[in-house]
């Protein structure tokens, strides 16, 4: 007898049931097809489907998806409550076969906050939030942290340090091909919340900047990621009058000469009124749009005719209870989004 895959593993512990797109047990494929690209799982199209259902996305919060070139390694944040416990996991394909989903060794100390993994697109350094202590004795400050790949995986974290990390807080990093950062700062008492970007220069980075008011527009912009070609930018908005929702994901676009567009809401199939939209990412090879969406199943998916206690206890361990899980959907719509230029 063959041992279970993952995806079975996962079915046999109460963790998944049938649910709308994205459900292992209406797709093709379903269970017996773990050893693909992205956990096996069906690509979407052109509507949300939840990613990978009881394996990465769970009754817990999870966002912020990192994928190495390769394809053999996904990266992602899980968190409990409002992110009072929060660590940075891991799910790794050996041998043609996706492992169960573990904390990644670099992260998982109790009582700080990892999240937001970033991975350089030549698949060589690898970024994230972390408010653990720059050094003995110091006060714990979100900043971003650095790791360069070795032989044996990632090496030790280390404080990426000024000019991007400073006495404010620091996160959400993304990487271009050629090694600009661009991430969100929070708390400059010379600016309001938003987008910084800084160029890498002779293996160092250049004095930041802050993105333009055109793209920086609304109350808080946060949490961008920017296009391997610095061609477009997904970030959150909070406080525009054309929102779905509190916060939602909008695209900019940017020209060759750095002028850029002004921010287009990625619509209601991506946005929710109810639902928190935080944590955008593209495949490197431009197919599949990630996020992270707090949105809910319809009840009648969950309970069917009614509500039992077996069913509560079991919607604890499950996507689509209101706590965050990752989505994915064909990425084509983006480049539709993009304005025509004016004649």
């Amino acid at each position: 007898m063959r041992p279970l895959n993952l995806f079975e593993r996962a079915a046999l512990g109460g963790m998944c049931v049938v649910m709308t797109a994205g459900s292992l047990a209406a797709q093709p494929g379903g269970a017996g097809a773990a050893a693909g690209d992205y956990l096996g799982m069906p690509s979407p199209g052109s509507e949300p489907a939840v990613f990978a259902p009881g394996v990465v996305s769970t009754g817990l919060g999870e966002r912020d998806v990192a994928v190495t070139p390769d394809g053999n390694e996904i990266y992602y944040t899980t968190y409990v409550g409002r992110y009072v416990f929060s660590a940075i996991m891991m799910v790794r394909r050996v041998g043609g076969s996706w492992q169960s989903p573990e904390v990644a060794p670099f992260s998982g100390l109790p009582g700080v906050l990892d999240g937001e993994p970033a991975i350089s697109p030549d698949g060589k350094r690898f970024f994230f939030l972390s408010n653990r202590p720059s050094r003995p004795g110091a006060e714990p400050n979100e900043d971003i942290w650095v790791m360069e790949r070795t032989a044996d995986g990632w090496g030790a974290p280390a404080n990426l340090g000024a000019p991007v990390n400073s006495a404010a807080k620091e996160y959400f990093p993304s990487l271009t091909r050629d090694g600009t950062l661009y991430f969100t700062r929070e708390g400059d008492p010379n600016n309001p919340n938003g987008i910084y970007r800084a160029r890498l220069l002779d293996g160092k980075y250049a004095e930041i900047e802050r993105l333009p008011d055109i793209v920086n527009a609304g109350k808080e912009c946060f949490n961008a990621f920017i296009a391997p070609d610095e061609s477009f930018l997904i970030y959150s908005i909070y406080g525009r009058k054309d929102s779905v929702g509190s916060v939602d994901y909008y695209v900019s676009f940017r020209s060759p000469d750095d002028a850029w567009s002004e921010p287009i809401n990625l619509g209601p199939k991506v946005n929710t009124k109810g639902g928190e939209e935080y944590a955008p990412y593209v495949s490197l090879d431009g197919r599949y749009f990630f996020f992270m969406s707090s949105r809910t199943q319809a009840a009648k998916e969950l309970f069917g005719e009614r509500v039992t206690a077996a069913a509560l206890q079991r919607l604890a361990t499950l996507p689509g209870n209101g706590a965050a899980d990752v989505w994915w959907v064909d990425a084509s719509f983006l480049q539709r989004l993009k304005p025509k230029p004016t004649p």
